[in-house]
């Protein structure tokens, strides 16, 4: 059995002043096992966010069902974390505050707090920023705050939404390297959407390409590319065919949208 079971989640919103219902997502099914790395590609409005939304239980499937180690997902629960787009710290928190809420909220004893606090500081590059007010980070401190805190909660899978999409193109590429090594090490359960083709590759193992709205898996790509990565990795002749091959599957779907 995979650790997290996707089977024919749909999501339908109701219409707007009596408009008809919007079909977010169609019936949808996928997999993930222990370990999986996954990035889901496709133009706006294709429903990607509403299938993240509703594996993290922020949102309620229409029809289908969603299962984590067997177990149905009702509502959030710390075996999921989640990291958002918009930087979405406490801003009345420290940077050691902010990493260590969900485990104080756990009620998990204040020295065993500390130490993993402390580890996920060292983890993600914070050391020297630990008693730091938000206000005072830039975007790419504030998300390997985001990031730290998501994981010092020992979650079984961790949800990213285009967690890089507000950054400079310097800082994107330093933070995907910063994830894929945690990753690497910790081995988590990982589903990441973005709309960037380059960032889908370097940091799956398989691409999710979905389709103009309504919504629906048009392929599953298996990315071949071993482990560690770095940036060199862009260059290659095999990532830039396989950039390619997505960019014209993106393109059509895109055009689809737009005459949609």
């Amino acid at each position: 059995m995979s650790l997290l079971d996707i089977r024919g989640v749909s999501r339908v919103f109701p219409g707007v002043r009596g408009g008809a219902p919007v079909t977010a997502l169609q019936p949808t099914d996928l997999a993930l096992d222990e370990n999986d790395f996954v990035t889901i590609l496709g133009p706006s409005g294709c429903g990607k966010s509403t299938l993240l939304r509703m594996v993290a239980g922020l949102d309620t499937p229409t029809t289908g069902t969603i299962t984590l180690d067997g177990k149905p997902v009702t509502g959030p629960g710390a075996d999921r974390g989640m990291v958002f787009q918009s930087y979405t710290l406490f801003p009345w928190l420290t940077v050691r505050q902010n990493i260590g809420f969900g485990l104080r909220e756990k009620g998990l004893p204040a020295a065993k707090t500390r130490q993993i606090v402390e580890t996920y500081i060292d983890r993600v590059g914070l050391r020297g920023f630990e008693n730091h007010w938000p206000r005072h980070l830039s975007g790419g401190m504030q998300q390997r705050c985001a990031i730290a805190r998501a994981l010092a909660n020992q979650p079984r899978v961790l949800l990213l939404d285009e967690p890089f999409g507000a950054l400079d193109n310097q800082t994107r590429s330093l933070m995907q390297e910063l994830l894929l090594g945690i990753w690497e090490r910790e081995k988590k359960t990982v589903i990441f959407v973005t709309h960037d083709i380059e960032e889908a590759v370097f940091m799956a193992g398989r691409v999710v390409t979905m389709s103009a709205r309504p919504g629906r898996i048009k392929s599953i790509t298996p990315v071949p590319f071993a482990h560690p990565r770095t940036y060199t990795l862009k260059s290659a002749p095999e990532f830039s065919e396989l950039r390619l091959k997505l960019t014209e599957e993106l393109r059509a779907e895109a055009i689809a949208a737009a005459m949609a």
